[in-house]
């Protein structure tokens, strides 16, 4: 299910509110967005751009591009810009050294280690430039909407901007397309070349059933998390920034995930195969075809808000006949109050074969005073 796009909920509506400039925080099994607040807004990802560093490179293990065995060598440019002499978070790779894919994305993950960014992105494309050509074209790939990726750091760049919409769907990518590598993300530890370094991720540390990800700072855009946590079977994927400090970054990301555990309860809308709403149809033998959703329909909605829930089919027509079945024609959307929570593919539950030429005029007439525009609301 995709992420909603339009507005979001505000803190009256959801009974919450936290001290981050921008929030989001969606449960990832339906979709649901549970809180939102400034979520498209552009910010410096600082080291939350390494999540889109390691999608890369997860993506060309996938592929079989490269293995976790494969070496690559620690360039002086890697050891200067992200080893020891630069002061910032690093797996203190020796310069001239080879060290393997597996071992980066460890110091990657669990060290937030800027010279094992810069290592990978070498190895695999050359130069930190290419290699960043190759993390915007793989965002586009996967749905990320407005970020654009400048290195594989997260080292302040003008260029470089992220949007919370987008760090949460990339996350959530990151946790369906590669399970074996997403569980680093809450490995507690990496030791490496005899040097012991613990995960920076603090809500690993705050027994909330977290997975980790990713943590980043600038001044600009304050404390920022990317995490997920799991209770009850039941997954949430969280995005903060520009919280004042790394304490308060902590308070507020357990004050979120407690909050969703106790304030929202899972509903089934419709079930695998229902039939979700008609879409009007042009020059076929009948003027209407049932649509359907894929896959069982639910959300998670507010105990207290529950006469709040509504939902409407969109689509642009009317359809045109011939028309196949499971044809993708729309989609149903789900409002709590004024805030669009949820989106949901349909398609057509059954075939429609071509009209008669009276029908087919009589439905282009019809057409021509009626508009194209349609929403079926329940």
């Amino acid at each position: 299910m995709a992420l909603a796009s339009a507005s979001a909920l505000n803190a009256q509506d959801a009974l919450f509110d936290t001290k981050a400039k921008q929030a989001l925080m969606v449960e990832d099994q339906t979709g649901t967005i549970l809180y939102a607040k400034s979520p498209d807004t552009l910010i410096e990802p600082a080291a939350l751009a390494k999540l889109m560093t390691m999608e890369v490179v997860f993506h060309a293990l996938k592929t079989g591009e490269i293995t976790p065995s494969t070496q690559y060598t620690v360039s002086e440019n890697a050891w200067r810009t992200g080893g020891a002499p630069s002061g910032g978070s690093t797996m203190f790779a020796k310069l001239k050294s080879s060290v393997s894919v597996g071992d980066l994305i460890q110091g990657v993950i669990v060290q937030s280690a800027n010279d094992g960014c810069i290592i990978l992105a070498e190895g695999i494309a050359g130069s930190e430039q290419k290699f960043a050509e190759m993390m915007n074209a793989r965002a586009k790939e996967i749905g990320l909407k407005s970020s654009t990726f400048t290195n594989s750091t997260g080292l302040p760049d003008p260029k470089q901007r992220v949007s919370l919409t987008d760090l949460v769907t990339l996350a959530r990518h990151i946790k369906h397309e590669y399970p074996e590598y997403y569980r680093t993300y809450a490995q507690d530890n990496f030791t490496w070349n005899n040097i012991f370094q613990r995960n920076r991720n603090p809500l690993l540390r705050l027994d909330i059933g977290a997975d980790g990800m990713g943590t980043g700072y600038t001044e600009q855009s304050g404390y920022g998390i990317v995490g997920a946590a799991e209770r009850n079977g039941r997954r949430y994927f969280v995005a903060l920034s520009g919280l004042a400090s790394d304490k308060e970054r902590a308070e507020e990301a357990k004050r979120i995930f407690e909050w969703a555990y106790q304030a929202f309860e899972e509903v089934d809308i419709f079930a695998e195969g229902e039939t979700v709403g008609e879409a009007s149809v042009f020059g076929g033998v009948k003027s209407t075809v049932a649509l359907k959703a894929h896959e069982k329909i639910s959300i998670l909605i507010p105990v207290a808000n529950r006469d709040r829930l509504k939902a409407h089919v969109v689509y642009q027509g009317p359809l045109a006949a011939p028309l196949k079945p499971d044809q993708p024609v729309g989609t149903l959307r789900i409002w709590i109050g004024d805030a669009l929570v949820q989106e949901t593919p349909v398609y057509t539950a059954e075939a429609i074969e071509n009209g008669d030429l009276k029908k087919r005029s009589l439905d282009a007439v019809f057409e021509l005073t009626t508009g194209w525009v349609r929403r079926l609301d329940f």
